[in-house]
């Protein structure tokens, strides 16, 4: 905090520099205020590591400027106004070395940055003229900590290379905590010039911003140019002064401090971590797929170490490829100390000599992100029994439904008092007792979870983008029908009469039933008819392909969804079909050694298409796809709702996804259908319409085929649409 520093009275060049106190302020402070002259963004890459620091603590500048500018600073002041910012890459803003980098030079990707922190504001500029009509040459400016102190300053600095570097300057320095009536007096004198009040200087538009080495001098004139105060040398003219060792040690101590990776927290971030805390921080974030999970988990992290001075948690996951994901992210974050069992193949004695360690030292930082999997063995388990102060760290659970398995319910870190589960899908299909201890254990149930952000917020408020839905029906053949009938019969003995629910014993029959309409044979010949239907509509890049699947994959025992040779050849048949229409595709299967560069040629369009099964499911983020064709005809809510979440995150080249979604329905429709065909079709139903009630398309599919055949199946289409709808109040 500002209130921290020995601030002197005075800073001259050459005894206590004024850039010091310029970098010392910025690396404490949320907002810096500057009234000026002359402004030159040299100034920002004088003070690169600074500004750095105070930019990726979420710092915003207001500044105060007259009306000449360089040509290069003016067209990327404009540049930001207009949001004309090509290729910025966001997360740069929190790498603080990259971003150092990036500020300390004067070439096209730091003009581009400087854009960006306009079109954000980050940097807010008011051009102004004197009313007497000559410069306005003000030289003063305001820091504001986050806890508002202030220190105020006024002198002959302007704001450039040349004046923090070159020129002998000397400014004056009050603090709040000291001369509070000076301070506020300038903070007054700023807020009325920002809003147009103060009757000396009159605000103009940038297009009146006159372009100083164009309109007011010689190319050539560089010694005029710094007698007005405005640095234009090249670099390599200005020798940069070092700060000192005590400055530096204290800005390498700040870049290892956890920071929010983005401009600024959505209100989901926010209104998530107040219920949190408004709920003993205990609770289950039910949240769309694609909506934040991660990001709004950790933040909780990030504010109970900006409340306590360290930060403890353990984030358990169901994958090898999740535990990557939360990986980069609280990196991200710029947290210390990160410690995955799938990445560190050292884990068991990082943790060993931190649980030793937490005896003398119970406040140390650190990050675990482990699998469920990983997280029942003794190993881990150990470490959670010896760690002292265990009950401290903050327990994350994603894909949070998994935490009902049997195993994984053993090993619950009763002990850990601050809990976030998080799921787009927290209810457990089929086990009521696993769902029940699950929201006992976060102190969160159905439907008034902790915090809920569903699938119609996110695309409503711009966080997913909006689709249009086209349901494909493919009738099972006769062969098909009478197994599924002679299974479902099979189950009436498995009825728990009790909850109306199957029993464990039905497992199988269960997936057997359920793999009869994931493989329905005619799947392949509506692929292959709609591929020709698109071939003249639609070029078929960034597409997902979820491919029938078999079993479900349980992930208290395994962290690797593994494909069976049987799958391996349904995957190959839908792939050849793909091939033969003429597109580059992948298959994206578990444990595929060349994901990550997979995924960026997608992205890049070098695949057309990825053929997936489970992969796809949980946590794997590709903002590019567009389009999406399910095959796997899931009734299971959890996986349809994330596998449409993959293909509706937001792209700066996506308008908006496609989904085509393989519907199977009995053969031969009368009405004199039996109950088992009845639920069948309604289990896909179910599936068309929570797709539906969100699409864009919303009218043409409900009034179409959709329609006649839910008459015919004796089924109330809009009732269920009723209560879809009633979900998202």
């Amino acid at each position: 905090m500002l209130g921290d520093i020995n601030f002197k009275n005075t800073y001259s060049s050459g005894l206590d520099e004024p850039r010091e106190l310029f970098i010392e302020a910025l690396i404490e402070s949320k907002k810096f205020d500057l009234g000026l002259g002359f402004f030159s963004s040299s100034g920002i890459r004088s003070l690169s590591y600074g500004f750095a620091l105070f930019i990726a603590n979420g710092g915003k500048m207001r500044v105060i400027i007259n009306d000449i500018l360089s040509y290069s600073d003016k067209n990327a002041i404009e540049n930001g106004l207009q949001h004309k910012i090509n290729d910025f890459e966001e997360k740069l803003l929190n790498d603080i070395n990259g971003l150092t980098e990036t500020l300390s030079k004067e070439d096209e990707q730091f003009y581009r940055c400087f854009s960006y922190l306009i079109s954000t504001n980050r940097i807010e500029f008011v051009a102004t003229i004197s009313a007497k009509g000559g410069l306005a040459h003000d030289k003063y400016g305001i820091f504001t900590d986050e806890k508002d102190n202030k220190v105020a300053f006024i002198g002959s600095t302007n704001f450039s290379k040349t004046a923090l570097e070159l020129n002998s300057e000397t400014i004056t320095v009050f603090c709040s905590w000291k001369e509070s009536h000076r301070v506020e007096e300038y903070q007054n004198l700023f807020d009325n010039s920002w809003q147009g009040n103060d009757n000396r200087l009159i605000h103009i538009p940038f297009d009146r911003v006159k372009n100083a080495i164009i309109e007011k001098f010689p190319a050539s004139s560089k010694k005029e140019l710094i007698e007005y105060g405005i640095n234009l040398r090249e670099e390599n003219f200005i020798e940069n002064k070092p700060i000192s060792p005590n400055l530096l040690e204290k800005i390498i101590q700040k870049e290892q401090e956890p920071r929010f990776p983005f401009p600024e927290e959505r209100n989901i971030q926010k209104d998530a971590y107040t219920a949190w805390i408004n709920n003993d921080k205990k609770g289950i974030f039910a949240m769309a797929t694609g909506s934040g999970k991660t990001i709004t988990a950790l933040n909780c992290v990030l504010k109970s170490y900006q409340e306590e001075g360290y930060y403890k948690t353990i984030i358990v996951v169901p994958t090898q490829a999740l535990a990557l994901q939360w990986e980069q992210e609280a990196k991200n974050f710029n947290f210390q100390n990160i410690i995955s069992t799938y990445t560190n193949k050292n884990w068991k004695e990082d943790l060993s000599r931190y649980s030793t360690r937490s005896n003398i030292s119970p406040k140390r930082n650190i990050v675990i992100i482990t699998t469920y999997a990983t997280f029942n063995r003794v190993d881990f388990q150990n470490f959670i029994n010896k760690t002292k102060d265990i009950e401290s760290f903050i327990y994350i659970a994603d894909e949070a439904h998994n935490i009902g398995a049997k195993t994984t319910l053993k090993c619950l870190p009763e002990k850990i008092e601050r809990r976030i589960g998080l799921s787009a899908t927290p209810e457990r299909i089929y086990d009521e007792t696993g769902s029940k201890k699950m929201y006992e254990f976060f102190c969160s149930e159905p439907p008034n979870y902790t915090y809920r952000y569903t699938m119609k917020q996110a695309i409503e408020e711009g966080i997913l983008c909006h689709y249009e839905y086209y349901p494909i029906f493919v009738e099972l053949t006769e062969d098909e029908v009478e197994e599924y009938k002679e299974i479902t019969k099979q189950l009436q003995r498995y009825i728990d009469t009790e909850t109306g629910t199957y029993r464990k014993e039905a497992e199988m029959l269960l997936l057997k039933r359920k793999r009869i309409i994931h493989k329905a044979k005619n799947k392949k010949k509506v692929i292959t008819q709609l591929l020709e239907d698109l071939k003249q509509k639609h070029s078929l890049n960034y597409t997902f392909v979820f491919v029938p699947e078999g079993y479900e994959p349980n992930y208290e025992q395994i962290d690797d969804y593994q494909i069976q040779e049987e799958d391996i050849h349904i995957i190959d048949e839908y792939s050849e079909m793909f091939r033969k229409q003429g597109y580059t595709y992948h298959q994206y299967l578990s444990g595929l050694k060349d994901s990550e560069q997979v995924l960026k040629n997608f992205e890049n369009g070098d695949i057309q298409v990825l053929l997936s099964m489970k992969c796809l499911d949980e946590g794997v983020d590709i903002p590019r796809a567009e389009y999406a064709i399910f095959c796997s005809s899931t009734g299971n809510p959890r996986q349809f709702v994330q596998r449409r979440g993959r293909v509706l995150r937001k792209h700066k080249d996506k308008e908006k996804a496609k989904i085509w979604d393989l519907v199977v329905i009995p053969p031969e429709i009368t009405e004199n259908i039996s109950d088992a065909e009845r639920n069948l079709f309604k289990n896909e139903v179910r599936r068309v319409v929570n797709f539906t009630a969100l699409a864009d398309n919303d009218i043409s599919v409900m009034y179409g085929a959709l329609s006649d055949l839910c008459d015919t199946f004796r089924i109330n289409l809009f009732e269920l649409l009723e209560q879809e709808y009633q979900k998202y109040n």
